[in-house]
């Protein structure tokens, strides 16, 4: 009797050994805690939601090569570039159809706020859609102006702009209500100038703006701070004013601040990593990590010397907090221009 009773409980234990194996089998292939906990399992691709050479693309592809040169990631990553509508092409697909998928993250920066908040290129798809993992660089917005100006600092430029702003020409390397845009209009907007009666010009690129301005064609442009070094270093350009917190390094260390001239004004220029909408809390816990790994390695901060970038690292949580002030400072100026959705 003794005897069969061991053999029944041997057998009941195989049997639910079998049966917790099978669940354990089920929950890792229908991508459960089991399979979650080893990612990331495949290759990864970063997204630049532009074409080669441009900011998102450099951006891309130096995280890409840093996260493998300093052995944070295993799995092989390549940059993919997928260009059209300043980042609004590339959103339609990614806040839909790969919404849950881990394996393709992206990089982004001011646009993907004013995209989804003013009335021209409008797309329903901002951060919001996607998970926002940490933000690694930091720009700011400038004033500049050929090197022989009239305008020798921003409260002359202002001025002249209060007086009569239709007679002011300044220009930009993006379209109307875009990030160039909204920096040339900033000192305007917060010295109580109608922005919309700022004569602005849109160019294709910051090369072809800085271009008009040199050939006369505009009397100030408003662009990002770290594309103006080498014409500054060259003679050819004045800098009025950096829309910074406090004064930048480099061959900028002598340009003062708007909020030093009398404009209470700021705009931050950052690029950073997305991830999707429903991203698996296995994918953000390394990404995460990953990412500030990153920003705290030797040969990140190389990375940032070579590009002439700034480093300004923001967690997830931080990260996703700046968005949310900065999507109200975006749509009060983009209101103020008539162009908010």
């Amino acid at each position: 009797m003794k005897t069969k009773q061991k053999w029944a409980v041997a057998l009941l234990t195989g049997v639910m050994a079998l049966s917790l194996t099978a669940c354990a089998d089920k929950t890792s292939s229908n991508g459960g805690d089991s399979k979650a906990s080893n990612y990331p399992e495949k290759p990864i691709v970063m997204v630049a939601p532009s074409g080669a050479g441009g900011g998102w693309d450099k951006t891309a592809r130096s995280v890409t090569k840093v996260l493998g040169e300093a052995k944070l990631v295993d799995q092989t990553m390549t940059v993919e570039n997928k260009p059209g509508g300043g980042g609004t092409v590339f959103m339609a697909d990614y806040a839909t159809a790969e919404k849950k998928n881990d394996y393709r993250l992206f990089v982004s920066s001011p646009p993907i706020l004013i995209n989804n908040l003013k009335k021209e290129g409008y797309t329903p798809y901002g951060y919001k859609n996607t998970t926002p993992l940490a933000q690694l660089t930091r720009d700011y917005g400038a004033i500049v102006v050929k090197a022989d100006s009239k305008y020798t600092d921003l409260k002359s430029l202002v001025d002249a702009l209060k007086a009569d702003p239709s007679k002011i020409t300044i220009a930009g390397g993006s379209a109307p209500g875009s990030m160039d845009h909204l920096v040339a209009v900033l000192p305007a907007f917060k010295s109580g100038v109608d922005p919309k009666k700022v004569k602005y010009v849109s160019y294709d690129g910051g090369g072809e703006a800085i271009a008009a301005l040199l050939g006369g064609n505009a009397d100030a442009i408003g662009t990002d701070a770290s594309s103006v070094g080498e014409y500054l270093k060259a003679g050819k350009v004045k800098v009025l004013a950096v829309a910074a917190p406090q004064r930048l390094g480099g061959d900028l260390k002598d340009i003062p601040t708007m909020k030093e001239q009398g404009v209470d004004a700021e705009f931050l220029i950052w690029r950073g990593v997305f991830g999707p909408q429903d991203m698996s809390d296995a994918a953000k816990k390394f990404w995460n990590d990953k990412l500030k790994a990153l920003s705290d390695s030797p040969e990140w901060k190389k990375e940032l010397q070579v590009n002439g970038w700034e480093s300004d690292y923001k967690n997830a949580d931080d990260f996703k907090a700046y968005l949310a002030k900065q999507e109200v400072e975006v749509k009060d100026m983009l209101t103020a221009l008539g162009m908010a959705k």
